[in-house]
């Protein structure tokens, strides 16, 4: 064992050390769960002892971690990045798009979008245009962020009927993004920022960890008089080995009524360019 201090293993301690208090492990429920002694790790989140690459990888899957972060634990302890990012549009992920871009048009005419890890809009629909269209009378929304549709009043929270019941299921799963990925800073912004619109309840600072989010969430909407109802089914790619693949789901939503399933189809035949 080297114990000869090593400055590239600082910042490995720290994240280290980060992801077991997400985890909630203590240093002998890591060291266990890798296969290694408890004094090893000790040295290795002390900077005492440089891990391997192999290591590194038991460590990472101890504590589940997505792609990103195994490449960051990675790079923090002097190796490359095992996992490349690559964007949708290059070429090595055409097939992927493809299947991406017929799974949303085979929902049609019902809304599907494509999301990413902070819940940017990536991708979507023409169903998902029409029908924020109408449900907007007409204006573009001012986001391409679900957390900001639904937390905004100027967006798609005043059509939004059961409000509470989204958004706090919504809220819930950012503190969990939270306490999953501690290094990353943009859960926290977007945390602050949809905690600063009015109407919020103070509750919802604060992460509930005995709270289970709904198994099947629903949306209802309601615009002059049309009230809409979607329930929503997620698509995660599996065993992704693409950091990009790993943050994306994509998110079905389906008529729960024959009212809901009819205007849908009406608006599609209105709209048939849209």
């Amino acid at each position: 064992m080297n114990t000869a201090p090593d400055t590239t293993a600082h910042g490995l301690g720290a994240l280290l050390r980060e992801w077991r208090a997400a985890r909630r492990f203590s240093q002998l429920d890591l060291a266990l769960a890798a296969d290694i002694s408890a004094r090893h790790l000790s040295y290795v989140e002390t900077g005492k002892s440089r891990p391997s690459r192999e290591m590194v990888a038991r460590l990472a899957d101890a504590l589940a971690l997505p792609l990103r972060e195994r490449n960051d634990l990675l790079r923090a302890a002097g190796y490359a990045a095992q996992y490349p990012e690559t964007p949708l549009s290059a070429p090595e992920l055409a097939r992927i798009q493809r299947a991406i871009d017929f799974i949303i048009a085979q929902q049609e005419p019902y809304p599907a979008f494509v999301i990413n890890r902070h819940w940017d809009i990536v991708q979507a629909n023409a169903a998902a245009a029409r029908v924020n269209g109408f449900l907007l009378g007409g204006r573009a929304s001012p986001h391409a962020n679900m957390l900001r549709h639904v937390f905004d009043p100027a967006d798609l929270r005043a059509a939004l009927v059961n409000w509470e019941d989204v958004a706090g299921d919504l809220i819930h799963h950012l503190h969990n993004e939270m306490a999953a990925h501690p290094s990353d800073p943009v859960p926290r912004q977007l945390l602050a920022e949809i905690l600063a619109h009015p109407g919020v309840p103070q509750g919802w600072r604060q992460r509930d960890p005995g709270q289970r989010p709904s198994p099947l969430l629903t949306t209802i909407f309601e615009r002059d008089g049309q009230r809409l109802r979607f329930f929503s089914s997620i698509t995660v790619f599996a065993a992704p080995r693409d950091v990009t693949l790993d943050e994306l789901r994509i998110e079905c939503c389906f008529p729960m009524d024959d009212a809901t399933a009819a205007f849908c189809r009406r608006l599609a035949e209105e709209n048939p360019r849209a």
